[in-house]
């Protein structure tokens, strides 16, 4: 079963910063169960699936200031650029003050709201985040280094989000699926993906491999019927914090969802051997980036 930290605010959190990295480096989660960002009164109204576009599947704010994936006319961007913005600003603290050891080098990448109802979504398996998987990225390879995730349940009428949690570690996974991986494509195939655009950074080896990871676990029924997993429901209200490419991960059902991405170099880690990169090197004996 899967590792998780509660606590009640960030000043008892801060009293642990070793059990903290140590539970989020074996693939475990500390959550915050009213630790909630808050939602100003004059913001509310943004707090609806009608802001979504229909193509998209959340809004995003991209560290330019960017707001993608939204019908909203331009006044209504503003105000939701700001509020995200203002959440991914929390979402920095919260990780500087968990875990000064990363502070330094992690990189705030994208910020995204999902006001939409998880369970009633029509997905392709591939693009099913009800099923069983860990993060990865097809166009903003991260060249192995850590997915960091803080989420937060912003649900005005108190609906949790329910989550499952696999309870294979990242290695136990992995061997299932390690002599599928394909290797990787050519210098020359990851040069021209970021020479016209479908990549934003060149696509390591690394990357190919957990690409294909994702899509092996979606797309295997039979992973996803018979794996180990733990039901857990994060109230509304709740921030929590988890490494997103180690820790299996679907969400059932929910609505109204804040997410902040971090890129960590492995080099941060107390336990670089334990990061996905260093352990498909050792599973595929191949160099990865």
């Amino acid at each position: 079963m899967v590792e998780r930290l509660l606590f009640a605010g960030l000043e008892e959190a801060k009293t642990q910063p070793r059990a903290v990295q140590t539970t989020l480096e074996h693939g475990g989660l500390i959550e915050f169960a009213s630790m909630g960002f808050a939602v100003f009164p004059d913001e509310r109204d943004l707090i609806d699936a009608a802001a979504v576009s229909p193509k998209s599947k959340n809004i995003s704010l991209g560290p330019g200031g960017a707001v993608r994936g939204t019908v909203l006319d331009p006044a209504g961007q503003a105000r939701m650029r700001g509020m995200m913005t203002r959440f991914s600003s929390y979402s920095e603290s919260i990780v500087q003050a968990l875990l000064p050891a990363y502070a330094a080098s992690m990189n705030r990448r994208r910020t995204s709201f999902r006001p939409g109802a998880v369970e009633v979504r029509v997905l392709s398996p591939r693009r099913d985040d009800r099923r069983l998987h860990v993060d990865a990225f097809p166009s903003n390879p991260t060249q192995g280094q850590r997915i960091l995730r803080v989420f937060c349940n912003v649900n005005p009428t108190g609906t949790p989000r329910v989550w499952n949690v696999g309870d294979l570690d990242f290695e136990s996974f992995a061997k299932l699926y390690a002599d599928r991986l394909s290797g990787g494509p050519s210098s020359l195939a990851a040069w021209a993906m970021a020479a016209t655009g479908l990549t934003r950074g060149r696509r390591s080896r690394y990357d190919q491999a957990m690409l294909e990871l994702h899509d092996f676990a979606k797309l295997d029924d039979a992973f996803q019927a018979q794996a180990p997993r733990t039901q857990i429901a994060l109230p509304a209200g709740a921030t929590w914090v988890v490494f997103t490419d180690s820790v299996l991960h679907a969400a059932l059902s929910g609505q109204h969802l804040m997410e902040q991405t971090f890129l960590l170099p492995i080099a941060a880690m107390a336990e670089p051997n334990l990061s996905p990169l260093e352990t498909l090197k050792r599973l595929t004996g191949r160099a990865l980036v």
